[in-house]
């Protein structure tokens, strides 16, 4: 069911709305929580400790949270919101993105107070996943009745759009043939006369290279080869690649792990960062890792399965592979012409195996119910930074704290390589 067109008037009117009205923190801005949170955190800027400790401004939000049973203060104007947009259809909710402004410092013992408003709520906007609206909140923060910031916080209450099953599986458009992609529909190609394109008959009529809309060395969509889909359905999603990290991918495509140092005080971090998070400098370069760590958390992945993040396990078939170079300067392109290209390699080039040689390995095997678990690390560097990463080269239930690992390149389709690390020989006794 498509859902209600509901007039900008209608919206319009909740806006400047109270959401909440002379709201009271549940505890003063005390120690102990802005030491959990510095811990989960990992932040240990001295400012939040001591004598004369004030709270991260990133917590700004969380002294006016109302735990499990939450607060009697609050006014039915945004439930009042979301009903009438659940009642239009749109009955699905994302939050998207949070600001803060932060005009003074919390310090232990202030006595948080706070007033929420609706600030705004948008036209219908088309989003990827789906038609509806933006709402954003406003609250007002205040520490013994001063100004002390600033939080908004946006949702978009939207309608799901209505997807073929193939592309929710995560079947790409292009190999099933997006007609405002430019490629022929699988009805198109049989001559379904509803869409409007050639005719069984008129699809016999050879058509040249320079004509076909399908790359060369691309199978036909209605010729798909058995194992394709499920193959097309398992790609990683990809990471987000910007200013600030793309360096990181470029050291990876050319089989190197890079670490950033700040050129201030020398200081290394990991993930990469604009700036640095000990002195706050912004400039910085960056070291090679050697490749050697050590396991220092990990978790087993068993359920739900996410094929696209099954990683190769030890005595896996590794015929027909095709081995990456250890000092590539880019990742190797499968070979157009092998019928499955996404399951036809997934292989692990270890970039200090000068010595042996790079290390392969075949598809995981799976389990009678499907993909197997997997184990995914938290590996301690060498150089005493720490990253997320898959643990590979020995059964998932083998994996430990304090495993040895060595870095390696994990190919994980035809375009995409990601770092993974290798237990060491004699390692996983």
């Amino acid at each position: 069911m498509s859902p209600v067109q509901l007039t900008h008037e209608q919206l319009k009117a909740y806006e400047g709305r109270s959401t909440s009205a002379a709201g009271v923190g549940k505890d003063l801005v005390n120690e102990p929580m802005i030491r959990h949170w510095c811990e989960a955190v990992g932040d240990t800027n001295p400012a939040y400790r001591g004598p004369d400790a004030i709270a991260p401004p990133t917590m700004l939000q969380a002294w006016t949270m109302g735990g499990l049973s939450g607060h009697a203060d609050r006014s039915g104007a945004y439930d009042e919101l979301s009903g009438l947009l659940d009642g239009a259809g749109y009955t699905s909710i994302v939050a998207t993105d949070c600001e803060q402004e932060y005009l003074r410092p919390l310090r232990p013992g202030d006595r948080i107070t706070f007033d929420a408003v609706i600030e705004s709520v948008s036209e219908r906007k088309t989003t990827k996943l789906g038609a509806g609206h933006f709402i954003t909140t406003r609250m007002d923060i205040r520490a013994n009745g001063e100004p002390a910031g600033t939080h908004r916080f946006r949702v978009l209450k939207y309608a799901p759009a209505v997807r073929d099953p193939r592309t929710a599986a995560g079947i790409p458009e292009a190999a099933e043939g997006n007609p405002e992609s430019g490629e022929r529909t699988l009805e198109a190609a049989e001559g379904n006369p509803e869409s409007g394109e050639r005719t069984p008959e008129a699809a016999q009529t050879p058509t040249s290279a320079a004509q076909s809309p399908r790359a060369v060395g691309q199978p036909q969509a209605s010729r798909r080869p058995a194992g394709s889909e499920q193959a097309a359905r398992a790609r990683r999603p990809r990471p987000v690649v910007n200013r600030d990290n793309a360096g990181f991918w470029e050291g990876v495509a050319g089989h190197r792990l890079l670490i950033q140092r700040c050129t201030g005080c020398r200081t290394l971090r990991f993930p990469w960062l604009p700036g640095c998070n000990a002195c706050g400098a912004p400039d910085w370069d960056t070291v090679e890792a050697s490749g050697a760590g050590t396991v220092f958390s990990y978790v087993v992945m068993h359920h739900p399965p996410f094929p696209a993040f099954t990683v190769p396990e030890p005595g896996a078939d590794a015929a027909g592979l095709h081995e990456a170079s250890p000092h590539a300067a880019a990742p190797q392109v499968a070979d157009p012409q092998v019928a499955d290209p996404h399951l036809a390699a997934q292989q692990v080039a270890d970039p200090h195996a000068a010595a042996t040689g790079p290390h392969t390995v075949g598809p995981a095997p799976r389990t009678p119910t499907g993909p197997s678990p997997y184990a995914v690390g938290l590996i301690e560097l060498a150089e005493g930074v720490r990253i997320i990463s898959n643990v590979v080269g020995v059964p998932y239930d083998k994996v430990r704290i304090g495993l040895p690992v060595r870095l390696a390149f994990l190919r994980v389709d035809e375009e995409w390589e990601l770092p993974v690390f290798r237990a060491a020989e004699g390692g996983e006794g």
